[in-house]
């Protein structure tokens, strides 16, 4: 009489499943573990390019100039009004519009390296949206303003064309 054999193993067909399963969900995971500074020099560039939008676009529904100031050695930035200002942030309307990269957990590896507006750290939009470097409306800027960050080995900039004064980031 023969003894069945009791022995449990996985089959090939299972193992091979498994290996699939697995490889699957190691691909869909990889675009996730890109590092925490890529991810947040991503999103401080975002956030400038909105905020000099949002100066922008004040600028042209008031009927006035706003300006955004950028503070290289504190890295920080706000928005000000012809009157100088600070004005009050829009999602937080009882704080001022003030920026500040190390208080910012999604940006604090975020440094600003610098800021030319035609050399000077601040740029005013007019009612046009026209931007000019500096807080008046004298020198429109020319065609090599913006602000560079960087984060671990990664920089980007954040351009502003002349006369337009379209945004755009790279």
């Amino acid at each position: 009489m023969m003894k069945k054999l009791d022995k449990k193993a996985f089959t090939l067909v299972e193992m091979l499943i498994l290996v699939m399963i697995l490889s699957i969900i190691a691909v869909s995971a990889l675009p996730m573990i890109g590092s925490a500074s890529t991810m947040q020099i991503k999103a401080a560039a975002n956030k400038i390019a909105a905020d000099l939008e949002y100066a922008k676009s004040m600028a042209i529904s008031r009927q006035k100039n706003y300006s955004v100031i950028f503070d290289i050695d504190n890295e920080t930035y706000q928005i000000q009004d012809s009157d100088g200002f600070i004005i009050k942030d829009p999602m937080r309307t009882s704080k001022d519009f003030v920026v500040e990269f190390k208080k910012d957990s999604r940006i604090s590896q975020v440094n600003i390296l610098s800021v030319s507006f035609d050399s000077a750290v601040v740029i005013t939009f007019d009612y046009l949206g026209s931007p000019y470097s500096g807080m008046s409306s004298n020198s429109l800027i020319d065609g090599s303003s913006g602000i560079t960050l960087k984060a671990g080995d990664t920089q980007m900039e954040i351009l502003v064309e002349p006369i337009t004064g379209y945004i755009n980031i790279r």
